[in-house]
């Protein structure tokens, strides 16, 4: 796909995700505008694009029906990223909020509709698996895409929303002929990444020395974390091979258990503290890891990034710009908050 020649829409491009696949469309050459409340975005990952004219950005709500319909008017594609988000503490605790995301996934597609737009490609996310098939940590267990069926067994309302936006893409492609994609991305970290996802939180808690150290759950939860220069590189693949509405997994098949990425986190750091376990908090599935296989079949994408690679990358990136006193006095609203 030549996207010099495209016309982009990146909602919520401010944000963790949605930052770092604006920059990589504009690296292809692509006129992107991006539309965010920044509600969890940063204006700062955007502000010299915006400045230099090289990004439009339009500040707004997309449960605004009259902010949805400018932010679609002349663009060829749609990445749909913007939605009512966070870590495992805000999908738990805040569900009325997530479930906002069945009204502006649904008011962002029938724009798109309408406005002609070719293709929208949907962040989805692994949180759309049955939980009952994720609650043994012991079995090696890859989910593939066909897992989602009858009977189905989202995850929160979160998971439930993004499942029902996935649907309403492969609807509109079969009966209106809208091109589309879905991208389920599976635990993303990296630059930019917020202190209410795990890796993160992680980072942070060893950032500010905190002793005893808290770990959510047992620690042996298993988790693929994906760094998100592979997220971003899956998810442009997706528009430039996908049109039918498939939804492809966008993760790595490494399986790492929370305890021994935290434990990662404690030596590299320097950091040496007392390990106490949370059980009593928000902690998700108990195994989840997704098949890339079908992605390495439609898209030729696989993952390059190793995850202690990425994750000494990320803690880096953190202690570096962050500053210590603000991280410690935030962080416990931070963690459930978005």
């Amino acid at each position: 796909m030549n996207w010099s020649d495209k016309r982009v829409l990146v909602t919520g491009g401010t944000s963790f995700i949605g930052s770092h696949l604006t920059d990589s469309l504009m690296e292809r050459g692509a006129s992107v505008r991006v539309v965010d409340n920044l509600s969890s975005g940063k204006l700062e990952y955007m502000q010299a694009q915006i400045e230099a004219g090289s990004v439009e950005f339009l500040e707004g709500d997309l449960l605004d029906q009259s902010t949805v319909r400018g932010a679609v008017e002349g663009m060829d594609i749609v990445f749909h990223l913007a939605a009512d988000h966070g870590g495992r503490g805000y999908v738990d605790l805040h569900q009325a909020a997530c479930a906002s995301n069945l009204a502006l996934d649904g008011m962002v597609f029938l724009a798109c509709k309408e406005a002609g737009v070719e293709k929208v490609v949907y962040a989805s996310s692994g949180c759309v698996y049955p939980n009952f098939k994720q609650t043994d940590p012991t079995e090696v267990l890859y989910l593939t895409e066909d897992m989602v069926r009858a009977p189905f067994d989202a995850d929160n309302m979160y998971g439930w929303a993004k499942l029902m936006a996935e649907m309403t893409l492969q609807a509109y492609c079969r009966e209106w002929g809208m091109k589309a994609a879905s991208c389920r991305y599976f635990t993303v970290y990296g630059e930019r990444g917020k202190e209410d996802h795990a890796v993160t939180a992680m980072i942070a808690r060893a950032f500010i020395r905190q002793n005893p150290f808290e770990v959510w759950g047992n620690g042996e939860q298993v988790r693929n974390w994906t760094y998100v220069g592979d997220i971003v590189e899956g998810t442009i693949l997706a528009a430039e091979k996908i049109d039918d509405g498939t939804a492809v997994n966008l993760g790595t098949m490494e399986r790492t258990r929370v305890i021994d990425a935290v434990k990662e986190v404690l030596l590299y750091t320097g950091h040496t503290a007392e390990i106490v376990f949370r059980p009593d908090m928000p902690t998700g599935p108990l195994n989840r890891v997704a098949d890339n296989s079908l992605a390495s079949h439609l898209l030729g994408w696989e993952p390059k990034m190793k995850f202690m690679d990425g994750l000494h990358q990320t803690i880096d990136w953190y202690f570096s710009t962050k500053d210590r006193e603000l991280i410690g006095v935030s962080l416990g609203a931070q963690l459930t908050e978005r």
